[in-house]
C-alpha cells in the first residue's frame, strides 16, 4: 500500500483534542461521539463517501501514560496499512507499541489480521524492527505447545536461530552431558524420550567484553515426581520462557552490532516423569562439585541452570545475565508483569529499572539476603534445592543460583513469567516478553559501537 493510500492514526492526549488541529467536520464528529482521548479509545472519522478517511486514538492522561501506549491501537486495529500522527511523544516508541500490539499468534489458528504500519522518518527504522523481531521470537516460542516445541525442536530452532545470525553453535546432548560434567542438566531430563541437552551460541570479537545469556529452557514442566496438579501444568509450556527471551535479546544485541563478545548458554530438558526420573531425597553432583539433596523435584530450573551457570563463570565474563520463568513466588509477591531482578551490582541495577521503564517492560529489584541461605541448609549435601517452608521462595531461589557464580564481574538473575494472562498494552494475552528491552537497552548505551 502506498503513502497516500495509509490511513492516519491521529494520536490525542486526554482533554487536547484540540491540539490535534482537525478540520472541522472531524472535531464535530469527535464531539460528538464524546471523544476527548481516553486511553486506548479509538475512533473512526468518515470521509465524504462514508469510508474512513482516518482514525482518531487516545493516549489518554500524560501522567503515569505507557510509553508503548500506542500497542492498544495495534491491538484493535485489523487489516490496512497505518501512519502514526499527532501526540506521538517518542516516535521510535510509539511506532514499537503499535507493532508489538499488533502482533498475532497465528500457527495454529487463523488469528484476526494484523495491521501493517508505516514509519514516519523520525521514528528509527532499524531499532523498531530489531525489537519487535526480539518481541516476536520470544512470543511465538513461547505459545508453541510442547507437542511442537520438545528438546528435539528446541534444539532445532535454537540451531536456525544461530544459523541466520552468523553464530556458531554447539550442543551437548544426552549422555554426552555426563562425560562433559553437566550432571544436573542430565539428572532433570533423563527420563524424557527426548534427551537432554545444552545448546552453546557464540558471536562477536573475542577481544570485546564478555557478555553471556543464561536461559531456562525446559520445554515443560510436569514437576517430575513430585508432580503438579492438573491446573498447575496448564501453562508449563511456557517453562522455556527464559530461553526464548534470551534468544530474543541475542537477537536484538547481534541486529545492533554491539561490540561484545557473546556467549548464549540454553539447557534445553523436558521434566518428565518415568522410571529414570530422578528423585526427592537424591543427592547430585554439580558441575562446580556443590552436592544438591533434591527436597522437591519441581524446583528444576535451578538445576540446569547452576550447571549452565557455573561454566558460564569459568570464562569470568564481564556480565553474567540469567533469564527464567523459576518461582510462583515471584508471581505472588510482584505479580505476572514485573519481573523480580536480583543482582550482584546496585548501579546495573537501576541502570536496569530505569531501561525498563522507558520501554514498558519493568523490573523491580529484590535482595540477595544471605541469612536466607540458612534456608537451603541440608543435613547430608551442601545444600537443598528446595528452600525450607513457604516464605521467601524467589529469594531462595535466586540465592541458590549465586552459589554457582563467584568470577563474574557481574550477575543479573531475572525470574521472569513469560505470560501475559490477559492482554496489556503492548502485550497480547499468552506468551510474552519480559526484560529483553530493558536488558538491551542497557547493553546499548554500554557497547554501542
Amino acid at each position: 500500500m502506498s503513502k497516500a493510500q495509509a490511513l492516519k492514526l491521529i494520536c490525542v492526549e486526554e482533554g487536547a483534542l484540540a491540539a490535534a488541529k482537525l478540520d472541522a467536520r472531524a472535531q464535530a464528529w469527535a464531539e460528538a461521539n464524546g471523544f476527548t482521548g481516553q486511553r486506548g479509545r479509538l475512533l473512526a472519522i468518515p470521509g465524504d463517501s462514508g469510508a474512513i478517511e482516518a482514525w482518531l486514538f487516545g493516549t489518554g492522561e500524560a501522567a503515569g501514560r505507557p510509553a508503548l501506549v500506542t500497542g492498544l491501537a495495534g491491538a484493535q486495529l485489523g487489516e490496512g496499512t497505518y501512519s502514526l500522527a499527532g501526540a506521538l511523544g517518542d516516535p521510535t516508541l510509539a511506532a514499537l507499541g503499535f507493532k508489538l500490539g499488533a502482533y498475532r499468534f497465528d500457527r495454529y489458528s487463523k488469528a484476526k489480521a494484523q495491521p501493517a504500519l508505516e514509519l514516519g522518518s523520525d521514528a528509527d527504522a532499524a531499532e523498531v524492527a530489531r525489537l519487535t523481531e526480539a518481541a516476536t521470537i520470544a512470543r511465538d516460542l513461547i505459545n508453541t505447545p510442547a507437542n511442537d516445541l520438545g528438546p528435539d525442536a528446541m534444539e532445532r530452532e535454537i540451531r536456525a536461530f544461530a544459523k541466520a545470525r552468523n553464530m556458531s553453535v554447539d550442543a551437548i546432548v544426552g549422555d554426552a552431558l555426563l562425560a562433559a560434567n553437566f550432571p544436573m542438566i542430565h539428572a532433570v531430563g533423563r527420563a524424557s524420550a527426548e534427551a537432554p541437552r545444552l545448546l552453546d551460541l557464540r558471536w562477536g570479537n573475542e577481544a570485546d567484553p564478555k557478555i553471556t545469556l543464561v536461559g531456562k529452557g525446559v520445554t515443560f514442566d510436569t514437576g517430575g515426581l513430585d508432580i503438579k496438579p492438573a491446573s498447575g501444568m496448564l501453562l508449563m509450556k511456557k517453562d522455556m520462557g527464559g530461553a526464548a527471551n534470551v534468544l530474543g535479546l541475542a537477537h536484538a544485541i547481534v541486529d545492533a552490532g554491539l561490540k561484545v563478545r557473546l556467549r548464549v548458554l540454553i539447557p534445553v530438558v523436558e521434566n518428565a516423569i518415568a522410571g529414570a526420573a530422578f528423585r526427592p531425597g537424591d543427592v547430585l553432583t554439580s558441575r562446580l562439585g556443590l552436592t544438591v539433596e533434591i527436597g522437591n523435584t519441581d524446583a528444576e530450573g535451578r538445576l540446569i541452570l547452576a550447571d549452565a551457570l557455573a561454566l558460564a563463570d569459568e570464562e569470568s565474563p564481564e556480565l553474567l545475565l540469567d533469564m527464567a520463568t523459576l518461582t510462583g513466588a515471584a508471581r505472588v509477591a510482584l505479580g505476572p508483569d514485573l519481573p523480580p531482578l536480583y543482582c550482584t551490582d546496585d548501579a546495573l541495577a537501576r541502570d536496569l529499572m530505569a531501561a525498563g521503564l522507558k520501554t514498558d517492560d519493568p523490573l523491580w529489584q529484590m535482595p540477595l539476603w544471605s541469612p536466607y541461605d540458612a534456608m537451603m541448609s541440608s543435613k547430608i549435601a551442601d545444600v537443598n534445592n528446595a528452600g525450607a517452608g513457604g516464605f521467601a521462595g524467589s529469594i531462595t531461589a535466586a540465592l541458590f543460583l549465586r552459589r554457582f557464580v563467584s568470577k563474574a564481574k557481574a550477575w543479573v538473575h531475572l525470574d521472569i513469567f513469560g505470560w501475559a494472562p490477559e492482554a496489556r498494552v503492548s502485550r497480547s494475552q499468552g506468551g510474552t516478553d519480559q526484560a529483553t528491552r530493558a536488558a538491551y537497552g542497557v547493553l546499548r548505551d554500554r557497547y554501542s559501537k
